[in-house]
């Protein structure tokens, strides 16, 4: 099971809007919200890491957020689960580069 922390922003004006459509997708689960700055806190929980950053992409996609990021992932490591990470979490996986004055 992978569990993920996922840190939602959208308009003020589309807050309650919001809150319901990612209240009704599967596996998301709506913790923390504030209607002012638009944040919402959400975990999901999903079978494998494909269906966990489907399930990302498919917050991403809805018309009003403004930002979707995963800021906590947890996943019960089986020799399954690692062997079935998408590419795009693979360390080659052409995921964006840490700049290098971060690492100063």
């Amino acid at each position: 099971m992978n569990i993920s922390g996922i840190l939602v922003v959208v308009p003020p004006e589309r807050y309650e809007e919001a809150v319901v459509a990612l209240s009704a997708l599967q596996g998301i689960d709506v913790h923390h919200s504030d209607p002012v700055t638009g944040r919402i806190v959400v975990t999901q929980e999903a079978g494998t890491v494909g269906e966990e950053v489907a399930g990302l992409r498919r917050i991403k996609s809805l018309p009003f957020v403004t930002l979707a990021e995963m800021v906590y992932h947890h996943f019960e490591e089986s020799d399954e689960a690692v062997a079935g990470l998408p590419p795009e979490l693979e360390e080659s996986g052409g995921l964006p580069q840490v700049p290098p004055y971060l690492n100063e």
